[in-house]
């Protein structure tokens, strides 16, 4: 089996060291919008905490039922910086072993990183929305508050959306680099 080109390496090192950025940057962001809140609110989920407009949100949420929204509430703060870590090392060391085969066990940890964190991600919004105090002030009989997992929804009277941030999208870039360079090494080593 023929090496890695330098053009692969390269791009692979490359948006490996780019998701560095998704140490400093949001990954993920819920956007609330209501007559109330014409302005919106935001909350930005990052690696290691939460930021935003979380207590205005919790303030809102309680009226529903909801759990307050805290960062201790989520291992995943402790876990995810080291599981990042381990993606970037992993990507420059297949970029730098010009191996196919580490390029499609990379891949296959990247996009297997990826259902996971999404999963994770939904349970967590399954939970929080369906999970509800009984004695909540405003109940609407089989009504769940699961925010999106991506994209939009409506609950009552606030629009919600979902979406990667920059953290998010470099994931995304780095998917695309390795799953684009290993389509070009197939084609081009026939």
């Amino acid at each position: 089996m023929k090496p890695l080109k330098k053009i692969s390496q390269i791009a692979l090192i490359a948006s490996s060291l780019l998701l560095i950025i998704a140490f400093f940057v949001p990954i993920w962001r819920i956007d609330l919008w209501a007559p109330q809140y014409p302005e919106g609110l935001s909350m930005s989920i990052w690696l290691s905490k939460l930021s935003g407009q979380v207590d205005i949100i919790n303030g809102l949420n309680h009226y529903i039922g909801m759990s307050h929204i805290k960062e201790e509430m989520f291992p995943e703060f402790k876990i995810l910086p080291y599981a990042v870590a381990v993606i970037i090392a992993l990507g420059v060391l297949t970029g730098l072993s010009k191996n196919r085969k580490m390029l499609i066990g990379f891949l296959t940890i990247l996009i297997l990183s990826g259902v996971v964190a999404m999963y994770d991600f939904w349970s967590w919004g399954y939970e929080y929305g369906h999970n509800l105090d009984d004695s909540a002030a405003i109940k609407v009989p089989g009504m769940a508050y699961q925010p999106p997992l991506i994209g939009y929804k409506e609950l009552l009277n606030f629009g919600a959306y979902s979406i990667p941030d920059i953290g998010g999208w470099l994931f995304v870039l780095l998917g695309i680099v390795a799953i684009s360079t290993l389509i070009f090494e197939i084609k081009t080593n026939k």
